[in-house]
């Protein structure tokens, strides 16, 4: 199947509807189904990170500005920068599905990483997406050349995750020409070699807005560098507004419509971060695998050893899910996006899957520092030195649980943004309809277990179980807490979790199910024991979540009953996951690296 496929009659599936809905697997896309034009825009971004990129790397950590500007430049030739951009204004105007796989190739090294997607991403999509005529003639062309570098600022050091309580204040001078803008913005990436900051403040001390500005405006300057953990090679300082002069014309979007541009530019870049974690994951991996095969301890190659294996098969399968994930997502995305021309009419269409972003970013960033930190592991001593790369692999993870909304943020939104869809009069998802209705089935006897029914039958009742579980601890703690529920995080984080590991099992077990219906049961068989294993780690960890939420919305005889409900809902026959994950890492460690792909 190709990537063009994704946009058939076939509907896109609803945000969120993965818990109430079965998606068939041709609804599904997959990295199998990638067509030629993205495998060659994933296999240009690969070689340029290895040929041009790596050998640069001391530079870079070296914060060379221009070298990471000159690396950029020679992207920008290839395409690379444009992926996104429309063809008319100098870019590729090509789907979501290839600006992940770039996003992922890029993650080649996390301090590129972050120039290369800060400009692509947050730094270019605003203006994509809200920028005038004008303006996408004067930058576009720029950004998609790498003749112009762009960031983006939204923080500020007083506001911390909250980001509408800007202080940065803009009025417009008295003459009408001009916007003067003062106040602090931190955490620019970029900020060092960048020639357009996009940044936000507030019209007359109220209404949240968005604007351009440009490198050398009057008023206009730089903090110091950070003195980072991680990402030691990107440019991260202040930008200092002291009664900054932005032209009037600069001001993008529309006045107090700010935080649309803010939340729908950060939505885009949690998948895409849930990508770039992926590739980076399988650097790492390839790097434990190397390395293992290399050292020996009592005679043996420690990847010979079983607990070795059980970390690299876990690396392995954790990734695979991931991918799965990302580009699911991505597809449905694209599918709903066929068809529409202008950027006002995408922008609601790309909102639909702001759960599934978000789950994505926690899911995904997660994945990445259990692998960096299990390569250290394997690493041993040396993981520990900056001679060797799994050290800076470590360092620089440790951040995507911070970018694009950090995870607790990120938590809170998945079910904050189920429930507002459920409670919506016209078009909703009838989510509270389900959990009331499978509120019928607690407290009755358990069913007979259900035959087998094919390939993945086992995985695929442990899904329909899974998706029962969040149901009823969603349903409970709504009809507990009521309008009250926003104040229970902890409450709304496990549901989170519950969610996110539904959301993983379903993704990986449709796409392994696809690859064995297109080209058999054998050719997948080493996908169905990575989906078989998680599966089983999957529902254990959904058991303790909800076990944890149901706790918190009921006591005596009432949590008895729920506790009874959900082990039916969890039940299933054991697999032998350690011989799972061995099967997994022996196909990593012969292939010396990521297997499942």
């Amino acid at each position: 199947m190709m990537a063009t496929e994704t946009h058939t009659p076939v509907l896109a599936a609803r945000g969120g509807s993965f818990l109430i809905e079965e998606r068939r697997v041709e609804e599904v896309f997959t990295p199998e189904d990638l067509s030629e034009e993205q495998r060659m825009i994933g296999d240009t971004a690969a070689e340029f990170m290895e040929k041009e990129m790596v050998p640069r790397i001391p530079e870079i950590l070296a914060l060379k500005y221009e070298t990471t500007r000159s690396l950029l430049r020679k992207a920008g030739e290839l395409g690379l920068l444009g992926v996104e951009i429309p063809e008319e204004y100098g870019g590729l105007g090509l789907d979501k599905v290839s600006g992940c796989l770039v996003s992922e190739k890029s993650a080649r090294d996390g301090s590129f990483a972050v120039a290369f997607m800060g400009h692509t991403g947050i730094g270019t999509l605003p203006i994509v997406y809200f920028g005038t005529e004008a303006q996408k003639k004067k930058y576009l062309p720029r950004f998609a050349a790498g003749e112009w570098i762009s960031s983006y600022s939204l923080s500020e050091a007083s506001s911390a995750s909250d980001a509408m309580n800007a202080k940065a204040r803009a009025v417009l001078s008295p003459d009408g020409k001009s916007w003067i803008l003062n106040g602090e913005k931190m955490w620019l990436s970029n900020a060092g070699f960048a020639d357009v900051y996009i940044t936000f403040a507030k019209v007359d001390g109220e209404h949240f807005t968005a604007f351009i500005i440009e490198k050398g405006s009057p008023g206009v300057s730089l903090g110091a560098e950070e003195k980072k953990t991680g990402i030691k090679g990107s440019s991260t300082r202040p930008l200092i507004l002291a009664d900054a002069v932005i032209p009037r014309e600069n001001l993008l979007g529309e006045i107090g419509k700010g935080h649309k541009i803010a939340f729908n530019t950060l939505n885009l870049g949690r998948f895409k971060l849930g990508a770039g974690c992926t590739g980076g994951a399988k650097g790492a991996l390839r790097a434990a695998v190397g390395y293992g095969r290399s050292r020996t301890a009592f005679g043996h190659p420690i990847t010979d050893f079983g607990l070795v294996k059980q970390k690299l098969g876990e690396m392995a399968i954790l990734i695979y899910v991931a991918e799965a994930m990302v580009y699911r997502t991505a597809g449905m995305i694209d599918r709903n996006l066929a068809g529409v021309t202008q950027a006002a009419e995408a922008l609601p269409r790309i909102e639909e899957y702001d759960v599934e972003c978000s789950m994505i970013k926690v899911w995904c960033s997660e994945m990445l520092d259990y692998v960096v930190d299990e390569t250290v592991q394997v690493f041993g001593g040396a993981g520990y030195v900056e001679d060797y790369p799994a050290e800076r692999y470590w360092r620089d993870a440790r951040v995507n649980r911070i970018f694009e909304g950090t995870n607790e943020i990120n938590r809170l939104l998945v079910p904050g943004r189920l429930v507002r869809r459920a409670l919506k009069t016209q078009g909703g998802l009838p989510i509270f309809d389900k959990a009331m209705a499978l509120m019928g089935e607690v407290g009755l006897p358990a069913a007979a277990p259900a035959a087998e029914d094919g390939f993945l039958g086992p995985e695929s009742r442990m899904l329909a179980g899974a998706k029962k579980a969040a149901l009823m601890c969603l349903g409970l703690a709504a009809r507990r807490f009521g309008t009250e529920l926003t104040e229970q995080q902890e409450l709304l984080g496990h549901f989170a979790d519950i969610a996110m590991e539904t959301y993983a099992l379903e993704s990986a077990l449709l796409r392994t199910r696809k690859k064995a219906g297109v080209s058999g049961e054998a050719a997948g068989a080493l996908q169905a024991a990575a989906v078989r294993c998680f599966a089983q780690d999957a529902l254990d960890r959904i058991d303790v979540s909800a076990r944890r939420l149901l706790s918190a919305v009921a006591d005596g005889d009432p949590l008895r009953t729920y506790v009874s409900a959900l082990r039916q809902f969890t039940k299933r026959d054991l697999a032998n996951t350690v011989a799972l994950r061995r099967q997994v890492a022996e196909a990593a460690i012969e292939q010396g690296g990521y297997p499942l792909g």
